[in-house]
């Protein structure tokens, strides 16, 4: 299965990558150059050196599931001008993890807003920084308008059992999404035909 972890720049997506990968992750991370200070603001993470250049690629495989699962995990670039890169990205994929820093909440609207647009399920996940205030995930919910059904967790991006629990919370929620898109399609499109 497919799996995206996507967000604004600096959240955590190559962090949580490499900490659940059993596989040396893959990585196109580059320094952060003088060129790039126009396009890309540090505000909020200014300790950051790199960045996600194309995508970074792990691999879980959860042998404990009554069938052996195996996640392909696909890190975005975070930041907005490369989110034509995420289209191509998102093909094939059953869902999304959108990790989300409640410091600077407002980088996670991209992500949404092209998850929602291609129809994708998706979790948000709150990376728990340090130091950072701990809201309650329906503050966070409601701050940033989501349905219901979406669900959001907190995890801390560099332990691999918290990216795990993300991850098993997105594949169940992606099977009840797909079951709710399936009822839509079948369910009677008027009183005639019920």
């Amino acid at each position: 299965m497919k799996i995206l972890i996507a967000g604004g720049f600096g959240v955590g997506k190559t962090t949580a990558v490499g900490a659940v990968s059993e596989i040396a992750p893959l990585s196109t991370e580059e320094y952060l150059t003088e060129a790039g200070t126009a396009v890309d603001s540090l505000e909020g993470v200014e300790a950051k050196q790199t960045t996600t250049v194309a995508f970074d690629f792990g691999r879980i495989t959860f042998h404990d599931a009554p069938v052996p699962v195996e996640l392909l995990l696909f890190g975005t670039p975070g930041q907005d001008r490369f989110v034509n890169i995420w289209y191509d990205l998102a093909r094939g994929a059953v869902g999304a993890v959108v990790l989300a820093d409640t410091r600077r909440l407002e980088k996670s609207f991209t992500a949404l807003s092209f998850f929602e647009h291609v129809g994708l399920p998706f979790v948000v996940a709150l990376n728990q920084f340090e130091g950072a205030y701990r809201y309650h995930p329906d503050e966070v919910r409601e701050a940033l308008d989501l349905a219901a059904h979406v669900p959001v967790v907190t995890c801390d991006a560099r332990e691999a059992d918290h990216v795990a629990s993300v991850l098993l919370t997105l594949v169940g929620h992606a099977v009840k999404d797909t079951s709710r898109a399936r009822a839509r399609t079948t369910a009677p499109t008027s009183l005639q035909d019920a």
